[in-house]
């Protein structure tokens, strides 16, 4: 895996004649850093996720990583898939393998890999999702989180500098929600550049380092805190304020918290209540 920087410029793609998703979106996927990708159904976060993995042409624009523009050919295409993936929203779209080794398996063999590469390509990738132990089960035994994280895993076997994921932690309880971000905090650790898509603008605000809402066939992109608190671009976008900067904003305005950043989580916001005498925190 390495840090390579990819971009979208002015797409233009639908899927109908005259029906425009995307109408000149541009977006720039940080290397090495966390981007979360929201808006409303219906937006365009999985026709941008698409364009950005190959497998959606637009109709206008380009694609670039690393400046080098996206060609829809044979060889532009695998070349490509070798350095961004893309997970889709439902694991069952891409898990067909008879057990999750060989499921994970696929992407590698594909490459013309020495046996031994991709055993060893196999067990990192298991590993960094956590899901090791379930490599001799048949996928269709797993439950909805494992068979997400093992769907992460057929694309972390493919060894990519960009992870393309369409809401990872959607249909997720809790604790599957905190399993998958514990995978994915690995994946960054390992040198991956992390894209996921969600309707969560509290995860978004806590877990990206950079967020971007898709609104009106374009992108607003920029910091968490500044974007997840315009108020007029949310509305625009159909999103709900982050209780972290409504409840942050309002304890500034009483003066129970310090003027400055608002926090992001609740950690954050209760690290950043002033200490007061006979009170624990």
């Amino acid at each position: 895996m390495s840090h390579l920087p990819l971009a979208a410029e002015s797409l233009v793609a639908g899927y109908e004649r005259g029906a425009r998703v995307l109408d000149g979106a541009t977006l720039t996927v940080p290397a090495g850093r966390r981007l979360a990708l929201l808006g409303a159904n219906g937006s365009g976060k999985t026709t941008l996720l698409r364009c950005l993995s190959g497998a959606l042409e637009p109709t206008r624009g380009r694609v670039t990583l690393d400046g080098a523009e996206l060609r829809h050919t044979r060889a532009g295409l695998r070349a490509h898939r070798q350095e961004v993936q893309l997970v889709l929203q439902d694991p069952d779209d891409q898990l067909f393998s008879a057990s999750v080794a060989q499921d994970v398996s696929f992407g590698p063999m594909n490459l013309g890999l020495t046996e031994d590469e991709v055993r060893a390509r196999v067990a990192e990738a298991l590993d960094l999702l956590a899901v090791t132990h379930l490599a001799g089960r048949p996928t269709h035994q797993l439950s909805y989180g494992e068979r997400k994280r093992v769907a992460i895993a057929g694309a972390v076997a493919m060894r990519p500098c960009v992870l393309l994921l369409d809401e990872p932690t959607a249909g997720l309880d809790p604790t599957a929600v905190g399993e998958a971000l514990a995978a994915l905090h690995r994946l960054q650790q390992a040198d991956s550049t992390v894209v996921m898509s969600t309707h969560d603008v509290d995860l978004a605000l806590r877990w990206a380092d950079e967020v971007a809402v898709v609104v009106d066939g374009g992108v607003v992109q920029g910091a968490p805190d500044v974007v997840l608190g315009d108020d007029a671009l949310l509305a625009r976008a159909r999103l709900d304020r982050p209780w972290a900067l409504t409840v942050g904003a309002r304890l500034q305005t009483l003066g129970l918290l310090p003027d400055g950043a608002l926090p992001r989580d609740a950690d954050a916001l209760v690290a950043a209540l002033p200490d007061r005498p006979g009170v624990r925190t």
